[in-house]
């Protein structure tokens, strides 16, 4: 029940996930670059340059952040990856590093550009497709310094993040079942005149206590502030009667969950009831239309037919949903595909998506309810069962 129990109670309760899924093996790794090395010769490119973040723990294991030193990895269409980077950071990245790379080091008075058109040169090649999420000025100065032909390779990433295996599903299925019993403990622990920054507090905590690498990240709204879909700032405070709209996820081995639950603490209006319900049902209606071939926008129609039937929209217009009706997940929370207008990937077997059609009623209150769902030879399946009644989660 919600508000039924104490915030320490509830922390009590929670201990290490007992059904932990497999990790990512070297093997799996080596597919992914053969598949990228294919779709790198299919662009007309004769390396692909990967920048750190996502896609260089997708492909290499090594989880490191971007910054203004440029750590990267070129998959050559032939021949043994290489990693560049800083030599100070050699040892942490070996320790990290999950396949068989070749290392080109540079010192901080060098340039990591004159690495990889070096490289270039010993491979005989001379197109560089490179990841999109390298920083503009770090690609600009690569073209400017090397002279090497560049093109840009999202065709190569996310031909190859879209498509999830069995074991990194397993790995997001993990995810998502420790942030459901993260929201039913913080349901369960609310009180009058508690604050949102407590609820986020207890929310990174009990993700630990389950032996997540913390939150993802968190939002917590509470009556008014539920009708900003990432929520105001400031510390709010629950009162009796109000919305409660939680929205968090945690990381399992970089994989990570998203999922919003948005519930009454006390006796629902009948106008929240009401918008709930109508939520619910466009959930329903964008799980049903996911069809193998069919585009990704089509979802987004679906669930917006069910908004223009009862009177809200259409299209962006409030009272009604304020954004598309779902993104891609994986080792990031957003990436591509998107289930929106405009985007025309057609759903194929293992891509993975938030399914979270938010009806805001301006400057009054919203509701979202955010499950996750994968696609399948017989249509989507949910990660997580969607929330069955506002005063239930």
């Amino acid at each position: 029940m919600i508000g039924s129990s104490t915030p320490a109670t509830e922390l009590a309760k929670l201990s290490a996930y007992p059904h932990l899924a497999p990790a990512i093996t070297v093997a799996e790794r080596q597919v992914r670059i053969e598949k990228a090395r294919k779709l790198t010769r299919d662009m007309g490119a004769d390396a692909l340059l990967i920048g750190a973040g996502a896609s260089l723990r997708y492909f290499a294991g090594v989880p490191w952040g971007a910054s203004e030193r440029l750590v990267g990895m070129i998959i050559p269409v032939a021949g043994e990856p290489l990693l560049i980077c800083p030599f100070f950071e050699r040892g942490s990245l070996e320790a990290d590093l999950q396949i068989t790379a070749d290392m080109r080091l540079w010192q901080e008075h060098e340039s990591p550009h004159a690495l990889i058109a070096q490289a270039m040169k010993d491979l005989g090649a001379a197109v560089l497709a490179v990841d999109p999420a390298i920083s503009f000025e770090m690609v600009s100065r690569l073209g400017r310094e090397t002279g090497l032909e560049i093109k840009e390779a999202s065709s190569v990433i996310n031909g190859c993040r879209m498509y999830k295996s069995a074991t990194e599903i397993a790995l997001m299925q993990q995810a998502k079942d420790m942030t459901i019993l993260v929201h039913k403990a913080t349901a369960r622990m609310l009180y009058e005149g508690i604050t949102t920054g407590e609820v986020n507090n207890f929310i990174e905590a009990a993700h630990r206590k389950l032996g997540a690498s913390g939150n993802s990240f968190v939002i917590t709204q509470f009556g008014h502030g539920t009708a900003y879909p990432h929520g105001l700032p400031g510390e709010q405070r629950l009162k009796e009667g109000d919305l409660v709209l939680v929205d968090t996820g945690c990381y399992v081995q970089g994989y990570t969950s998203d999922i919003t639950r948005t519930y009454i603490f006390g006796q629902p209006k009948p106008e929240y009831q009401r918008i709930w319900d109508i939520e619910k049902e466009a959930q329903a209606a964008a799980f049903a239309r996911v069809e193998i071939g069919l585009p990704c926008e089509a979802v987004d129609y679906a669930a917006r037919a069910v908004l223009e039937k009862h009177g809200l929209g259409p299209d962006y217009n409030l009272p009604g949903t304020p954004h598309r009706t779902g993104h891609g997940i994986g080792l990031s929370i957003h990436e591509p595909a998107y289930l929106v207008r405009g985007d025309k990937t057609p759903l194929d077997v293992g891509m993975c998506f938030s399914n979270e059609p938010m009806i805001v009623v301006p400057e009054t209150f919203g509701v979202r309810l955010e499950d996750h769902m994968y696609v399948t030879e017989n249509g989507a399946k949910w990660f997580t069962e969607p929330q069955e009644a506002i005063d239930r989660v």
